[in-house]
């Protein structure tokens, strides 16, 4: 994985709260067991019609948010089952953080452990995001190491992360990663026990 210490990037605004996982990746698409190829199936219902043509009437599908690389939405996001596939597919499309006003427990931690940095910040200030990458191409700032969100407009709001989650997403580890920073210790036990 990629550390994340410090991530700008457009803005996707989803004005949307309970977005559950089978709406961001369907049931179908789940077949694969490797975590590429997943990102042309986000939001697939939604992206497209019963026949595979692109709907012209859903956010994603416009141009200006071809590049965006943060996603902002309503609380709750990721509710629903359980299923990694969810932060897989947002994060082949190119997500590289998530804000919203609450997450459903089970993404959040699959979303660190994808190296998806999930940010919750208040209702409110989720509003004033959703509302300025609706009215226009909007960047913002996010700041691992501060613990920061900001722009260049003067919005600024904090985030926490447990010391966990936070060292894992700033080094870029997964777990096995985690479990590899004890080799040494792992190794003397290995040598202690196989006498």
């Amino acid at each position: 994985m990629e550390p994340i210490r410090q991530h700008q990037g457009l803005v996707y605004p989803i004005n949307r709260a309970n977005i559950d996982t089978d709406q961001i990746i369907p049931k179908q698409f789940l077949k694969r067991i490797e975590r590429q190829g997943f990102g042309q199936f986000l939001f697939y219902n939604w992206r497209y019609d019963d026949d595979g043509n692109v709907r012209s009437n859903f956010s994603l599908n416009d141009p200006k948010y071809k590049d965006a690389s943060i996603l902002v939405a309503g609380e709750n996001f990721g509710c629903g089952s359980s299923r990694e596939h969810a932060p897989w597919s947002l994060q082949d499309y190119g997500f590289k953080v998530i804000v919203a006003p609450s997450f459903a427990d089970i993404f959040f931690n699959n979303c660190v452990k994808t190296g998806i940095l999930p940010v919750q910040l208040t209702t409110k200030e989720t509003e004033v995001l959703i509302a300025n990458a609706e009215a226009k191409e909007y960047k913002l700032t996010v700041d691992l190491e501060q613990e920061k969100v900001y722009d260049s407009e003067g919005f600024n709001a904090s985030f926490s992360l447990s010391a966990y989650q936070r060292e894992m997403l700033l080094n870029g580890w997964d777990e096995i990663s985690v479990t590899l920073t004890h080799e040494d210790k792992i190794s003397e036990f290995e040598a202690a026990t196989s006498r």
